[in-house]
């Protein structure tokens, strides 16, 4: 299977999620928060730089879990809309 090139407004949405993980891990080292999501310090460095903007589903929700972000939060921030997610499709 061949994967399709991303969009821009797929990068940008991957540049807002990695910014809002960024500030959610706040003062916590990298590699700490990286080990609590079962993710590599070199992943979630390429999240929060945007450098991997479409990240795996179960990444997402363990990073969320790692920094106590609800899921729903991260996925209006991906979506770029402060609409619930009903209200954005």
């Amino acid at each position: 299977m061949v994967r399709q090139p991303l969009t821009p407004e797929q990068i940008e949405a991957g540049r807002r999620l990695g910014a809002m993980l960024r500030l959610a891990r706040a003062g916590r080292d990298l590699a700490e928060v990286a080990d609590a999501a079962g993710i590599s310090p070199e992943t979630l460095r390429k999240i929060e730089t945007g450098r991997l903007p479409s990240p795996g589903f179960g990444t997402i929700v363990r990073l969320g879990e790692a920094l106590d972000v609800p899921v729903q939060e991260l996925a209006t921030t991906w979506l770029g809309s402060d609409l619930p997610l009903e209200a954005a499709s």
